[in-house]
């Protein structure tokens, strides 16, 4: 099959940076088809740590061709910074970085109004990370963004900028009643980036659907996961794009039979950064050692991650939305220790028994989790390289995951690291 989609079954956070790293061998090509500069994801490599926000996971591999699609909200300042620090460490990138022209931008009027507009949402706060990727999908939907086309020709440039800081500048001194911006000082600064980053601006869904017909193998990489999704997700605690499979072909510029085989990513257990319902939420001992063992702060934000057991009704529901073919279970060593670990297997809601994710949102606010308890294990797993090889109670656990969610493993993650994995034969 030409195509590989790996996406994020939970919330976010699921460790698919470091499965499409492992993977990426298999690949010709690694797209990145939504999300902005609010996502981060984190992969170890011969003990050295790489955090990437706008990057695809696969500029680690030499000769792979990295694409940032038109469904991606480019912050060319972050970009331009994450390209520099990673060719500082003797890596190559430019020659294989491919950035849709029709890619919007993140300018820094979005960040502005992103900051000021937070905690005036109806009275909620959502807990954006200020990144400006709420605005700047915004003027996309409005036809008033910025393309890298438009970021790349200085004349169109201009002219783009003075009618949207203008209207920026009544919202943010009449409403918001801060300094206006000066949209020389944007001009000048968006202007340089656009020189820095032309040379990888093309028409990258042409290539994509060429690529295809040649049999090249494409890996389609998403960021944040199903449970934030515009439309699918817990709205409105969710991101501005679609994260499921169901975004790739709009934001990679592809056709949609074309996604090819679908792997979940999803950790042994559950975590969620800044607001929204979150039925299977933990508090106190377990949930600190969740997040203390497994490093749950945020690559973007350094947020600290709410923890909970695996809900598998939303695990269910994310597979039955994108159509998975396997799913990569990340993090079964951090759980090594705990005694007991919990799978969330229901729901009760105004006193009805739900084994179906809700997804009207007040529903799931409303939703009381039904914990089913199983045996734990004490083992360490960073060595483990065999399924049959796994304590029992552990084997257990993945079969109960993978039963309840109606989907097999292919990969299972014991640790950071690239060669702390577990593969089935036929992933």
């Amino acid at each position: 099959m030409p195509a590989t989609s790996v996406i994020g079954a939970q919330w976010g956070d699921e460790g698919k940076g470091k499965i499409i790293d492992l993977i990426t061998d298999r690949a010709d090509v690694v797209v990145r088809f939504q999300g902005g500069a609010n996502a981060g994801h984190t992969v170890i490599v011969d003990g050295e740590k790489f955090v990437f926000h706008l990057l695809p996971s696969g500029v680690l591999h030499p000769g792979k061709t990295n694409v940032l699609g038109n469904g991606v909200v480019i912050d060319p300042g972050t970009l331009i910074d994450e390209i520099e620090q990673f060719e500082a460490s003797g890596r190559e990138l430019m020659s294989r970085l491919w950035i849709s022209g029709a890619a919007h931008c993140v300018m820094p009027y979005h960040k502005r109004v992103d900051n000021l507009r937070e905690g005036r949402k109806a009275g909620i706060t959502i807990g954006t990370t200020g990144r400006g990727i709420g605005p700047a999908y915004a003027d996309k939907a409005n036809r008033t963004g910025i393309r890298m086309w438009d970021l790349v020709d200085a004349d169109r440039l201009r002219a783009r900028l003075e009618a949207n800081v203008a209207e920026v500048n009544e919202l943010i001194t009449r409403v918001y009643e801060s300094d206006p911006l000066d949209v020389d000082e944007i001009f000048e600064l968006a202007r340089g980036w656009g020189e820095r980053l032309a040379p990888s601006v093309r028409e990258t869904g042409r290539q994509l659907r060429d690529d295809l017909k040649t049999s090249k193998h494409l890996f389609f990489e998403g960021a944040q996961g199903v449970m934030l999704d515009i439309d699918h997700g817990t709205y409105p605690f969710v991101t501005s794009s679609h994260c499921d499979s169901l975004g790739i072909a709009a934001g990679a510029g592809v056709s949609p039979r074309e996604i090819g085989h679908q792997l979940g990513v999803c950790k042994a257990y559950c975590t969620r950064v800044g607001a929204g319902p979150f039925p299977s939420e933990l508090h106190g001992e377990v949930a600190d050692r969740l997040r203390e063992s497994g490093s749950e702060f945020g690559a973007t934000t350094g947020r600290p991650r709410r923890c909970g057991w695996f809900d598998v009704p939303a695990a269910r529901y994310a597979a039955s939305l994108c159509g998975f073919d396997g799913l990569a279970i990340t993090k079964l060593d951090v759980m090594s220790g705990l005694g007991e670990v919990g799978l969330v297997t229901g729901y009760r809601i105004a006193g009805e028994v739900h084994e179906e994710y809700p997804v009207d949102t007040p529903m799931l606010e409303a939703a009381e989790p039904i914990v089913t308890m199983f045996a734990g294990w004490d083992e360490d797993l960073g060595d483990v390289r065999s399924y049959e090889d796994l304590p029992a109670t552990c084997r257990a656990f993945v079969a109960e995951i993978t039963s309840r969610v109606g989907v097999p493993w292919e990969i299972l993650s014991v640790g950071p690291a690239r060669d702390n994995t577990i593969m089935r034969e036929t992933a």
